[in-house]
């Protein structure tokens, strides 16, 4: 789950899985936050200030999860259990932290209570927090972990919070909607309030956030080799998709709060990125992403995620393939994803007319509401058995 509103309240939430919060002046309290991924289960982002969290308590599920970061918050009478690191702040960004425990040991920071206390040792953790990481001798026991079922699902060699959007410590500079309409446009470091039009050959995007309510985040219109690369892409919950619709490559990239994901037009690549969290609106159909037809599409090393843990709502398909729009979808390769959720994972539409399409060496969820693969049997489609298997046991998927 994230926040991008300003002054948004949580209040009484039970939130399975991560809580990003990339607004100003937040307020999460009386709520419970499990998470078990290798990340962190609350997190502040550089830039946004305010956040309050009161009445709270936070279970991480793995010893890899850390608990409130990285600083820029105040935190009252918050209960961490199971953490790597509880309270994680720093002299740059620093915390209030009252009344609050990491795992029974209570835990006091910022001016209302005195002085941060010391901080661990460089060979204990990387990163400042309140008080040094548990050992495994010390940590909490196993019954005080989440269910399995709250814990995050995403494995941890796939992209996520980490490693996609934009990187940690990059400043962004103000701009409005951009036009780009220059052949070799270089776009970096750029909090974009609009949408982006591209029209011109070569043009790369680079570090940016992009924060659009109009039909399409992205949208090439006779482009030739857009790259887009560490940007944050925030459909606003408007978005009917995110990019739309041929002839670039996204790397590194977080896609969320779209109807659809990116369209999969010709000559596109999508890899190393997450998308997650789509946006429910009447009568949608949500796809991760979706190609209607199309050649020349690759589909690689990328966080897939169809499902919302909090609502529950599979959504549509992490791709969905059909010839709807053109002749045939081909030369298309799906490979080494995490991929969860959908009514089928692999929504394959009756009107295929399929060649040369590849699934193999994926990672599938079991959060779809039918199956993993519509139509298995379509004609065009390559399924490698061995190689697909499941995230939990790593067995074949039978399509």
């Amino acid at each position: 789950m994230a926040v991008y509103k300003d002054g948004t309240v949580i209040d009484g939430a039970v939130i399975n899985g991560y809580l990003h919060v990339r607004a100003n002046n937040v307020t999460i309290k009386n709520s419970t936050i499990r998470y078990g991924g290798a990340s962190h289960a609350l997190r502040v982002f550089d830039g946004f200030s305010g956040t309050v969290v009161e009445d709270t308590k936070i279970h991480c599920g793995s010893a890899r999860t850390n608990g409130l970061v990285f600083g820029n918050y105040t935190a009252r009478r918050v209960q961490i259990f199971g953490c790597r690191n509880g309270f994680m702040y720093s002299d740059s960004s620093p915390a209030t932290i009252v009344d609050s425990t990491w795992n029974g040991k209570a835990i006091t920071a910022g001016a209302e209570l005195g002085p941060a206390p010391e901080r661990p040792p460089a060979e204990a953790t990387a990163t400042p927090s309140a008080s040094p990481s548990p050992s495994r001798t010390t940590a909490p026991p196993a019954s005080n972990a989440p269910p399995p079922e709250a814990i995050g699902r995403i494995p941890d060699s796939f992209p996520g919070p980490n490693t996609t959007g934009v990187p940690a410590g990059v400043t962004l500079k103000a701009s409005g909607s951009i036009n780009a309409t220059k052949d070799g446009q270089v776009f970096t470091g750029l909090d974009i309030k609009g949408c982006v039009t591209v029209t011109a050959k070569n043009v790369v995007l680079r570090k940016s956030r992009i924060s659009c309510g109009g039909l399409y985040s992205i949208k090439t219109t006779g482009a030739v080799n857009l790259v887009v690369e560490d940007v944050e892409i925030n459909g606003q919950g408007k978005n009917s998709a995110a990019v739309c619709c041929g002839d670039y490559t996204l790397r590194r990239v977080e896609i969320t709060n779209t109807i659809d994901g990116p369209r999969l037009g010709s000559n596109t690549v999508i890899e190393n990125s997450w998308i997650h969290h789509l946006a429910r609106a009447s009568g949608s159909h949500n796809d991760a992403l979706q190609t209607t037809g199309a050649s020349n599409i690759v589909v690689r090393g990328n966080s897939l995620e169809a499902y919302n843990p909090t609502t529950k709502d599979p959504f549509n398909a992490c791709i969905m393939i059909g010839s709807t729009t053109g002749p045939v979808v081909s030369n298309l390769t799906f490979e080494q994803n995490y991929c969860n959720g959908g009514n089928y994972s692999i929504g394959v539409r009756e009107d295929l007319n399929a060649s040369n399409i590849r699934f193999r060496q994926n990672v599938f969820g079991r959060d779809y509401r039918f199956g993993v693969v519509a139509r298995p049997g379509q004609a065009g489609i390559s399924w490698d058995r061995p190689s697909n298997v499941w995230a939990d046991d790593r067995k074949p998927v039978v399509p």
